[in-house]
C-alpha cells in the first residue's frame, strides 16, 4: 500500500473529501517553492501535486506554463525536483506526493534510474500527462513494479469505449479533467462534473479527483460534493506568481482546503 492508498483510505474511513494542491517545484525559486510545499500539510492538504518542470507544458494554461518558465530559469531540472522532494520528506514522512508532469524529463533521464530515484526521493505517485495508456509499457507497468502509483487522466472526451482503457493499470486515483481545455482555462461546474463521476465510478472503485477551472473555496467544495475530492493548482501558482508571502499562500491554500474538506 503507498502512502497515496493509505490517505485514501482514512479519509474514507473518516467520511471526508480528500483535497490536492499542485505547486510547480522550483518556482518562485528552490527555497521558498521547499518552504511552501512543507507548509501544504499544515495547510490542509491531503495530496501533493509537485509540478515537474518542462519546456513544452501542453497541458497547461499561461498561470503554470510560466510558473515552469520561472523554474527553468531559477535552475530547477528534474534532479532538483527530485532533492526538493527529499528535502520534504525529512520532516514528513506521511503525506502522499505526485510528480506531474511530461514524459521527456523520465526519457532522457532512463525509466530504470529515474524510478529507483523517484522511490528514493519519497515520490509515491506519477502523473505523465503525454503517455496514454498504449505505452503502458514504457513507464506505467514498470512505475507500479517499483511500487509508484501511475496515476491517469479521464476527460469529459473520455468516452465509454475508451475509459476501460483509460483505467486499466491506473492505481491511486483517477483524476477527472474538469473541463476540455487547458489548466486555467474555464471554471469547474458540479451540475456537469456530477454525472461524469458517477460514469467513471460504474467502471472503478478508485477514489475520482477532480481538477482544472477550480479556483475558490465554494468552488472547492461544490466539486467536492460530487466527486471524492478536489485538485487546486492554477489559482495557487497565480499567488505564488503575484510576489504573496508563503504564509498568506499558505492561509489561501487552507481556504481551499476547508471549502473541499467541508463537503
Amino acid at each position: 500500500m503507498t502512502r497515496i492508498d493509505a490517505k485514501f483510505a482514512d479519509l474514507k474511513a473518516a467520511g471526508k473529501k480528500a483535497f490536492v494542491s499542485y505547486v510547480m517545484a522550483g518556482d518562485p525559486d528552490f527555497d521558498t517553492s521547499l518552504e511552501i510545499v512543507k507548509g501544504l500539510p499544515g495547510a490542509g492538504v491531503d495530496v501533493i501535486e509537485l509540478g515537474l518542470p518542462f519546456t513544452d507544458p501542453m497541458a497547461d494554461g499561461p498561470t503554470i506554463q510560466l510558473a515552469g518558465q520561472r523554474s527553468l530559469e531559477g535552475g530547477m531540472t528534474l534532479q532538483r525536483t527530485l532533492d526538493l522532494a527529499r528535502a520534504f520528506r525529512e520532516t514528513d514522512d506521511t503525506t502522499p506526493i505526485v510528480l506531474m508532469g511530461y514524459y521527456n524529463p523520465i526519457y532522457s533521464r532512463g525509466v530504470d534510474k529515474f524510478l529507483v530515484d523517484a522511490k528514493e526521493a519519497g515520490i509515491d505517485g506519477l502523473i505523465v500527462v503525454d503517455l496514454p495508456p498504449e505505452e503502458d509499457s514504457e513507464l506505467c507497468i514498470p512505475a507500479q513494479a517499483a511500487g509508484l502509483n501511475f496515476i491517469r487522466l479521464a476527460t469529459p472526451t473520455t468516452d465509454d469505449k475508451r475509459l476501460p482503457r483509460v483505467l486499466q493499470n491506473t492505481s491511486g486515483f483517477v483524476y477527472y479533467v474538469s473541463i476540455t481545455g487547458i489548466t486555467g482555462s474555464a471554471e469547474a461546474e458540479a451540475t456537469d462534473v456530477g454525472p461524469e463521476v458517477a460514469r467513471i465510478k460504474s467502471q472503478t472503485d478508485l477514489p475520482i479527483i477532480v481538477g482544472f477551472g477550480i479556483n475558490t473555496p465554494e468552488k472547492s467544495r461544490a466539486i467536492a460534493s460530487v466527486a471524492d475530492g478536489a485538485v487546486v493548482g492554477s489559482a495557487i501558482v497565480a499567488r505564488i506568481a503575484a510576489g504573496d508571502s508563503v504564509a498568506n499562500i499558505l492561509a489561501f491554500v487552507k481556504t481551499l482546503a476547508d471549502g473541499a474538506h467541508s463537503a
